[in-house]
């Protein structure tokens, strides 16, 4: 997702994943040039696979794959990524290997293939060997490391002044240069221009002549790059739940996230009304909602996970609505909304709200999301909240607090891919972080080969909702049967 608030955000103190602040505060005044196409990157030394260390889920092996810490020097230092895979369930009918490219950013791919492969349909477990990777920086691919001390005083999300700003800014730049000494040089090499080159020599390391590709949420960033930079070296490329890299000004982008989680809300709201099994069912469920946030502004809402403590409006909208639109459990929602409402108001106090999100390195050095001060800053929260009335200070504002201050190597622009095959997208009509115009953008941006799959349900990931779906990307990665323009699917309860 992007701005997943789980393993993307999620660090280790002194050793492990920590997400570091990064992105630029210079003005964007148009979409950057795409990058340029780069000679095939040669993985050093063969994948030497061996059982992964999780006997509970046997079954997955491991390699590692060394590749230079900047591509644009090969000969400099090296970084070891880790990588996992299950081999086909019937190697008589395998096609060949199929590499996921996680999401978050921050998610790991290792983690995926050792333990959710029922992520993926038994028809693709039978016909590909599934591999997928840590990217740089993330798990066991070199992980970004900062100062427990330092990352426990990240400030606030939530910039109510100049002071706040500054000081935001200012630790910003803290913190980045402590993660940058304890990280080493990778710290400054972990954009997905860099990643795609790992993917291009994994390619090559599988033995594999052409690319068979699934990307989710985030991933699709790294896919659709890839597909720019090696056009012909892509056999079939499914871009699941899509994020749209030309989309330039910090405003456009901050609104068109807020208005897909309001989406999501409204569809919440919609199944509510005509649900009996809805703990809501039968009341005014946004005035019920709205009257949360008023108690939790107040400090009166108490928090179900940590008894005694306040619950702030940021954290009841992140860490709790907005989870629960990624796998559409409004059921769910609903009833932790009528069990909040129910519960005993605390006494009315100032709430802390979850710190500054640790915003991965990843992320701020793919968008440019320059914010010139706290008046500007102001300005982006009231469109935001215009957009998202339900939903304040949703996440993605936090994550533009977290990027304030440095510089961005791989910053947005419009896709050019003149000569991939047919690609396959695949989006929710009502995605809560990848919002559906996203899609048809990078659809369009892709030509005329490429198709829309739609999922006209909820929720942030969608290639296995459903037979419908299901049966349509198995026939694509099988047989490079690409659905008819305009296919989609319907909802499925």
């Amino acid at each position: 997702m992007p701005f997943r608030d789980r393993s993307a955000l999620r660090l280790l103190a002194a050793r492990g994943t920590a997400a570091a602040v990064a992105a630029a505060t210079a003005a964007v005044t148009g979409l950057a040039a795409a990058p340029p196409v780069h000679a095939s990157p040669a993985a050093h030394g063969a994948l030497r696979w061996a059982p992964c260390d999780d006997p509970a889920k046997p079954g997955a092996e491991c390699a590692t794959l060394s590749v230079p810490v900047d591509w644009d020097h090969p000969d400099g230092p090296g970084i070891d990524l880790a990588v996992a895979r299950r081999k086909a369930t019937e190697p008589g009918a395998r096609v060949g290997s199929m590499v996921f490219g996680p999401g978050g950013p921050g998610d790991s791919g290792v983690r995926m293939v050792v333990g959710n492969i029922g992520r993926f349909s038994p028809e693709v477990r039978r016909r590909f060997d599934i591999v997928s990777f840590d990217p740089r920086g993330v798990g066991g691919s070199d992980p970004v490391t900062c100062s427990a001390g330092l990352l426990a005083e990240r400030p606030s999300p939530e910039l109510r002044s100049r002071a706040d700003f500054d000081a935001t800014l200012a630790y910003n730049r803290r913190l980045r240069a402590d993660c940058r000494a304890r990280s080493g040089p990778v710290f400054d090499h972990l954009d997905t221009g860099q990643t795609v080159r790992d993917l291009d020599a994994l390619r090559a390391a599988l033995g594999e002549r052409k690319l068979t590709f699934h990307g989710s949420s985030y991933g699709t960033l790294l896919g659709a790059q890839y597909a720019e930079t090696y056009p012909r070296r892509v056999r079939a490329m499914v871009l699941e739940s899509v994020m749209d890299h030309s989309v330039a000004a910090t405003r456009e982008f901050l609104r068109s996230e807020a208005a897909a989680a309001q989406d999501s809300f409204q569809e919440f709201v919609k199944w509510c009304g005509g649900a009996a099994d809805c703990a809501l069912y039968g009341r005014d469920v946004r005035a019920v909602w709205q009257d949360l946030l008023a108690r939790a502004a107040r400090g009166e809402l108490a928090n179900p996970d940590r008894p005694g403590t306040a619950l702030s409006s940021s954290d009841l909208v992140n860490k709790y609505a907005f989870r629960k639109f990624y796998d559409a459990d409004y059921a769910g929602l609903a009833t932790l909304i009528a069990g909040m409402e129910a519960s005993t108001p605390l006494p009315a106090s100032p709430t802390g709200t979850a710190p500054l999100p640790p915003a991965t390195p990843v992320f701020c050095s793919d968008w440019r999301l320059p914010v010139r001060d706290y008046r500007e800053y102001r300005s982006l929260v009231t469109t935001m909240d215009r957009a998202a009335p339900d939903l304040p200070y949703l996440l993605p504002i936090h994550m533009a607090a977290a990027c304030l201050g440095a510089p961005t190597a791989n910053p947005q622009h419009r896709l050019d891919a003149p000569g991939a095959p047919p690609v396959l997208l695949s989006n929710a009509l009502h995605d809560p972080a990848t919002g559906y115009p996203w899609a048809v953008s990078v659809a369009r941006q892709l030509g005329r080969g490429s198709v829309l799959l739609t999922y006209e349900g909820q929720g942030h990931g969608s290639v296995t909702s459903g037979p419908c779906m299901e049966d349509a990307v198995d026939r694509y990665l099988t047989g490079l049967t690409v659905p008819a323009r305009g296919t989609s699917c319907p909802a499925v309860p």
